[in-house]
């Protein structure tokens, strides 16, 4: 047991395994228990979201008891956590991150970052994403993190939150001292304004090609989102539940839909 005050701490990312986020997350646990476990991807899986491999066996590649590399997704590490490694003591809360980039409004549908923190959530673990945006991939402010999240994470985690939730923490690019305060967020709508293909010839004269998202957030200033938060300086922490809002009124679209069943 950990003399620390969170006794079991899982972590993973979707960087994958190798990723310096992740090292920065193991330092922030250390601070936090005594008792930290590692599951992460072997290789890269930003943009997994919650999938999960059903066609392909999980390969886990371990480097001592406590650090597990799983050829899979951030979610399958979770699984894998839960299911196997760590069955018969759950951990008391997963940690999923950093992420390198912010994991902000309708990309967080894409994140694998966020995806493994779903799947925690859903399995009745406490789970929190952390990401840190960055401007110039050559100066991401991981200090930032290191010095703001342990005291975050554990406030967060003494309060609690509903069980049906999951937080996804964005940490703005900014050194510790200029960072403004903490808000809690919601997703904004809108900031995914196109698809971008990038298509390309191979070796062999075939075509490949990669798709990526065109962003435009300068319309979005309802200063409840998650952007609005970061574009003012704060750490943003947006509550997520599984459950999409279906509030509204559906009567036209299901009105007399028995009908179909007479033709």
């Amino acid at each position: 047991m950990s003399a620390k005050p969170i006794p079991r701490l899982l972590l993973t990312n979707d960087d994958g395994g190798r990723a310096e986020g992740l090292k920065v997350l193991e330092q922030i646990a250390h601070e936090l228990s005594d008792d930290v476990w590692v599951v992460a991807p072997e290789f890269d899986q930003s943009g997994t979201s919650h999938s999960i491999n059903v066609h392909t066996p999980l390969r886990v590649y371990s480097s001592d008891e406590r650090h597990h590399y799983v050829r899979g997704t951030p979610s399958d590490c979770v699984l894998f956590a839960l299911g196997h490694l760590l069955k018969d003591q759950p951990p008391s809360l997963i940690l999923s991150g950093v992420n390198r980039g912010a994991n902000l409004s309708e990309a967080i549908a894409y994140s694998g970052t966020v995806g493994a923190a779903m799947t925690g959530m859903l399995f009745g673990v406490p789970s929190i994403a952390l990401s840190l945006a960055f401007r110039q991939p050559e100066c991401v402010r991981w200090e930032t993190v290191l010095r703001i999240a342990p005291a975050l994470v554990l406030e967060l985690y003494q309060r609690g939150w509903p069980q049906d939730v999951c937080l996804n923490l964005n940490f703005p690019d900014l050194p510790a001292d200029a960072i403004r305060g903490v808000s809690f967020t919601v997703p904004a709508r809108g900031v995914i304004s196109g698809v971008k293909i990038d298509s390309r010839i191979d070796t062999r004269d075939q075509p490949y090609h990669w798709i990526g998202f065109e962003y435009s957030a300068k319309h979005i200033d309802d200063p409840r989102t998650d952007i609005a938060c970061l574009r003012e300086g704060k750490i943003s922490v947006t509550p997520l539940r599984f459950e999409r809002d279906l509030s509204g009124e559906w009567d036209r679209l299901w009105e007399g839909l028995d009908h179909c069943l007479r033709n």
